[in-house]
């Protein structure tokens, strides 16, 4: 289905239709030899990177983009934020096509990448800002409404004025975003914007997106391996796996669908306690003195009763299936 043959598509600031993009890659085998023939003649193979992937994100909607290292993730976000051509297929943000990168289009979106630098090293941050200011060409009074929200929110006065060389990576982070929606875009595609940051900064920078999100009503594209990012933010998730789409919905349906299961972790007297394996599954136990045993969601109420009747129970909570674990498997499968 083409894009420019529903016009009902455009109501959804992205959208996405049969994307993919293949890259050629030289190799060769080791040894001088090789090299030599490798002169004359090269061989290629293609590396499909992103393959026929489709999907649409409305206004408001933050997303949780997802999948193993070399899934496609970053190439898919590069598309769309215009860096880079699709082989095929076609794509609109904002009623944009990104790769024409037309001035509209890269004033109402942004990019942040948390393994890349956008502010100049040497300089305060605030000069940066001023920089991206007069870039996106943003008056006066827009730029003060703006940064006084954005330094509400991350708490920029103590750091601005610093060099940015001499930040801690999360004090430079925050600097980062702040620099990359001082134009109040409406996309934003986030890649990995809380990694190497610790407990403390990860959680500052999820309550900012949060707040962002709802103040502005911005469409987010998120990109994380850590999945306490995914569940703050995100009620809705996308794998993608070899470049291709591989599940689309919630994170609930996804867990039902692939760990259909919950787990009960117990205290039971060990001097009493029977055989265990007779009511579920028996997992490793990270917490020293109690078990933990896998058990069929529907299975629960009853296993539990049997537990209580049967064992001498000290302690005992039902939990979900860590949806890092639910990830991995839909990883696998």
């Amino acid at each position: 289905m083409s894009l420019q043959s529903n016009s009902s598509l455009s109501s959804d600031p992205i959208v996405v239709d049969h994307l993919c993009k293949t890259y050629q890659v030289a190799e060769r085998e080791a040894g001088l030899a090789a090299s030599l023939r490798s002169v004359v003649k090269r061989k290629f193979r293609d590396v499909h990177a992103v393959q026929d992937v489709s999907f649409r994100i409305g206004a408001g909607e933050v997303v949780g983009f997802l999948g193993p290292n070399g899934a496609g993730k970053t190439t898919t976000l590069k598309m769309l934020s215009g860096l880079l051509h699709p082989t095929s297929g076609d794509a609109r943000v904002l009623g944009h096509v990104p790769w024409k990168r037309e001035s509209g289009y890269l004033r109402a979106m942004t990019l942040v990448m948390g393994q890349r630098n956008r502010l100049a090293w040497d300089i305060p941050a605030a000069d940066s800002f001023l920089l991206n200011k007069a870039i996106y060409r943003i008056s006066d009074e827009e730029y003060a409404t703006t940064y006084r929200e954005l330094d509400e929110l991350l708490e920029l006065q103590p750091i601005v004025r610093k060099p940015v060389r001499t930040l801690s990576l999360g004090e430079r982070m925050k600097c980062e975003l702040a620099a990359a929606l001082l134009h109040r875009p409406q996309v934003l595609f986030l890649d990995e914007p809380t990694i190497g940051l610790d407990i403390g900064a990860q959680q500052r920078i999820r309550t900012f997106l949060r707040e962002y999100n709802q103040r502005n009503g911005a469409a987010i594209i998120l990109t994380s391996h850590y999945m306490a990012d995914v569940t703050a933010l995100c009620e809705r998730i996308i794998i993608i796996h070899h470049g291709r789409l591989k599940y689309d919905g919630s994170i609930s349906e996804l867990a039902q669908r692939i760990a259909p299961f919950k787990l009960i972790r117990m205290a039971i007297d060990p001097e009493a306690r029977g055989d265990l394996s007779v009511y579920g599954a028996l997992l490793p136990s990270d917490d020293e003195g109690k078990v933990v045993l896998q058990v069929s969601a529907s299975d629960v109420p009853a296993v539990t009763a049997r537990l209580l009747a049967e064992q001498r129970v000290q302690d005992l909570t039902i939990e979900d299936t860590p949806i890092e674990d639910v990830i991995e498997r839909a990883f696998r499968e």
